[in-house]
């Protein structure tokens, strides 16, 4: 009789021991930041561990939804929990409804629950046994425990399961607490962070979104802009409608505009009716300019706001992100650019970039750094396509220089070419740029077969006027095996200014080697017709700001119309640049150009995308805009 005493006293000590581990471990993880699904499946299964069973689960029930499994010690148990969800009946149910335990020592015998109990012999269930789990009057669900074999569990088991059906509990109902808290912690600082009008980023969320897309440019070496939009005239919809127009009208303007944003793209509202857009990750400036202009087409659309309608327009300013920014200098520099289109006009939604005055402040810095840019690889070339109006066919090609400093990104040309001329380095760029545009030229015939396809190289007044430019060229066109006749050099009106006899004799020569000569940005600057009738010209490029009117402005209409018929009066070509739109491109056909150019035919491309068009094309590159 004693050895038999002893060891139940010492089985008992075990199970005992075992137990309070489990308690202990629960009691470390109530002020943890432990997620209840985490803990619950470490319940069960610990529960399999030191009870005589071979599953145990946990059920959740509130009374405003169905049973839901939460925790299964394995695929059995789960099956089991499933079951008592599905329908809706069983010991859990139970267990849950009357705050009362629920033992079920051999299933087979068990009339309560029908449904459950011939699915769960069918699956293999022996017995099983149920406790609640409650904190207070509060219920929550229930912990089942199962058995493979009909057999009751002890006394001290169901004390001992019970007990760990109020651990649980009591975690539960502290988890929840926190739960609750920090939903109501981050619902306090989402409220912090947004504007509680129109629900955007507020200024101190915006300031955080620049900073974050700030330090993405520096990893990734993309364009990071910031657009600060101002309605134009909002003042008159508050005074004239009243501030709930206004509140509606805010509310719609955000809508539209983040109708026209990328997913990257961050919207905010800074104050009043100034909004906030930040780009990051881009590629080109010129994604910036097409964002703006979308801005600014759908504010400009009419807002119904019930039974009254309103006009509205925007000004937008634009700053591109450069080294040593931080997130105020770039909205305050933005800010500025807005105010500037403001004084410009406003109405005309005149786009600024100020980035080129901020890098005034590193002249010396880029001056230098552009002796090595070709050394470094730090220059390359974009090609934009110009299309015959006649059959869409690619005739010439233009080669635009683009500089990626590793500092300062994308430096514009408005800003390298007067570096690289007061710095001497535009000699060696523009050699540069003759030689490698006219290997990309030589690599596309041999692709295409097209030997009629031309390549136009812009050449600044400094680098036409320097001794030995013609002598550059020659080198040029040798050294790449190009014919003269299959490039064109453009030059604007400035060049005619300072010394006209001087580029005259440099025109005449190129000329005389067989290249075509084309004036750039027709009708700005120093415009003057006797320049067709001086100059050996081939080509007029028509400047693009009265392609931007033709369809709404009178006068650009009748200057084009009589600019094309005046060029080829005196046999010359006619090119229209900045084609945006349909409408654009069917009017400069009416009007009889040759060639038009622009982002409606094709936006401006590295040689490596040009070449894959080139390659899909056959003897005749066109392009079907």
């Amino acid at each position: 009789m004693y050895v038999p005493i002893l060891e139940s006293r010492l089985k008992m000590t075990t199970n005992e021991r075992q137990l309070s581990e489990v308690l202990s471990e629960f009691a470390r993880t109530m002020l943890t930041e432990f997620p209840i699904q985490r803990i619950l499946d470490h319940l069960v299964r610990r529960i399999v561990d030191i009870m005589p069973i071979t599953g145990a689960g946990v059920t959740l029930i509130s009374e405003s939804t169905s049973p839901h499994y939460v925790a299964a010690s394995d695929d059995t148990a789960l099956k089991y929990e499933k079951l008592q969800t599905v329908l809706d009946e069983g010991p859990c149910v139970a267990a849950y409804r009357t705050g009362n335990a629920v033992a079920i020592a051999d299933l087979r015998e068990e009339t309560r629950f029908p449904l459950f109990v011939a699915r769960a012999l069918e699956a293999g269930l022996g017995a099983v046994f149920t406790f609640p789990l409650c904190q207070g009057d509060m219920r929550l669900g229930a912990l089942d425990l199962y058995r493979g074999t009909p057999g009751p569990l002890s006394d001290e088991e169901m004390v001992a399961a019970q007990t760990l059906a109020d651990v649980a509990s009591a975690y539960l109902v502290n988890a929840q607490a926190r739960s609750d808290l920090l939903d109501a912690s981050a619902q306090a600082t989402a409220v912090s962070l947004h504007d509680a009008l129109t629900g955007l980023p507020n200024r101190i969320l915006l300031l955080e979104r620049i900073e974050h897309a700030l330090l993405g440019r520096r990893r990734s070496e993309k364009i990071v802009a910031v657009l600060f939009i101002d309605l134009d005239g909002f003042k008159r919809v508050n005074d004239g409608f009243g501030h709930k127009a206004g509140d509606d009208l805010l509310v719609a303007v955000a809508g539209r505009i983040t109708r026209m944003l990328r997913p990257s793209d961050t919207l905010a509202r800074l104050s009043g009716d100034e909004f906030i857009v930040v780009c990051e990750g881009l590629d080109e400036e010129e994604q910036v300019e097409r964002i703006a202009t979308r801005i600014i087409e759908v504010i400009g659309l009419p807002f119904k706001l019930g039974a009254i309608e309103v006009d509205l327009s925007a000004s937008i300013g634009v700053a591109f992100a450069c080294a040593g920014n931080d997130a105020e200098q770039l909205l305050h520099r933005a800010d500025v650019a807005m105010y500037q289109a403001k004084r410009k006009g406003g109405a005309h939604h005149e786009l600024i970039d100020v980035r080129e005055q901020e890098l005034t402040e590193y002249t010396d810095t880029l001056q230098r750094d552009l002796g090595h840019a070709i050394g470094r690889g730090q220059l390359r070339l974009e090609y934009q396509p110009m299309v015959r109006s006649a059959d869409d066919r690619v005739i010439f090609i233009e080669a635009l220089l683009r500089w990626d400093h590793p500092d300062f990104g994308p430096i514009s040309p408005g800003v390298l070419i007067p570096l690289a001329e007061r710095s001497g380095a535009i000699l060696e760029i523009g050699r540069w740029v003759l030689e490698q545009s006219c290997r990309d030229r030589h690599r596309w015939e041999n692709k295409t077969g097209d030997e009629d396809l031309m390549m136009s190289v812009n050449v600044s007044p400094h680098q036409l006027m320097a001794p030995g430019f013609v002598g550059t060229v020659k080198r040029a066109l040798a050294t790449t095996d190009t014919r003269a006749e299959h490039l064109c050099v453009e030059v604007t009106e400035s060049c005619f200014v300072h010394d006209a006899k001087r580029a005259l004799a440099v025109l005449s020569k190129l000329k005389q080697l067989g290249m075509l000569i084309a004036l750039d940005d027709f009708g700005t600057g120093y415009s003057s017709l006797s320049y067709l009738r001086q100059f050996p010209v081939d080509i007029i490029k028509i400047d693009q700001s009265f392609i931007a009117d033709l369809t709404e402005n009178g006068a650009s209409h009748h200057i084009v119309s009589k600019t094309i018929e005046l060029a080829h009066l005196l046999n010359l070509i006619v090119i229209c640049e900045g084609v945006e739109t349909a409408e654009q491109d069917r009017q400069v056909v009416a009007l009889t150009s040759d060639h038009g150019q622009g982002f409606f035919f094709s936006r401006p491309m590295t040689a490596h995308m040009l070449d894959e068009t080139v390659g899909a094309a056959e003897a005749a590159w066109t392009i079907a805009a």
